[in-house]
């Protein structure tokens, strides 16, 4: 079965001065194409990148990273806009589970995500990341549960409300990361 990764980047940052897309690393290395790398390296076998604020300049950021680009044109209405549009892109794949990151989850490396495909998923498999015992990114969401998710998804939180009424697989990753967003530059 393959496996697709989910790279969440069309937020706003406005906390951070400008879209998360657009974001370099202290080693000048734009977290979006991080993402791709780390998703790729942990073992998926594509990925899209959910674009939405700065899209346009991010596009070309993407270029030789072997990504394929979503714009999510209700990327403002919040990260369930933007996980709606990932899913929507997968659908007429071959793949049976996804994983979905988010672009500023810099100290999360492709370890993480080795460790939550160590046992192949299935395609009702929920499995999420967790840090000293805070859930947290990424999730693998299996094909059976893409649509349940895009139905209940809202606002900015995500798959949160979905995977708190269906029984999720938890994955300790706190040896391996924080696992805590970037709000700020």
């Amino acid at each position: 079965m393959t496996v697709h990764g989910l790279l969440l980047a069309a937020g706003a940052g406005r906390r951070m001065g400008g879209p998360k897309a657009l974001v370099r690393g202290a080693d000048g290395e734009p977290w979006v194409v991080r993402g791709v790398r780390v998703l790729r390296e942990g073992g998926c076998d594509q990925v899209d990148v959910v674009l939405g604020a700065g899209a346009e300049e991010a596009l070309p950021l993407l270029d030789g990273t072997g990504a394929a680009a979503v714009v999510a044109a209700d990327w403002d209405e919040g990260m369930s806009a933007s996980l709606r549009a990932g899913l929507a892109s997968v659908e007429a794949t071959d793949a049976g589970a996804v994983v979905v990151s988010l672009v500023d989850l810099p100290d999360v490396g492709a370890d993480v995500v080795r460790r939550l495909l160590d046992r192949a998923p299935s395609s009702d498999t929920l499995r999420r990341a967790t840090y000293d015992g805070r859930v947290g990114h990424p999730v693998v969401i299996g094909r059976d549960h893409w649509a349940g998710v895009a139905a209940e998804t809202s606002g900015d939180r995500g798959a949160r409300g979905y995977l708190a009424t269906h029984d999720v697989e938890i994955v300790e990753c706190g040896d391996l990361a924080s696992g805590r967003d970037v709000d700020r530059v």
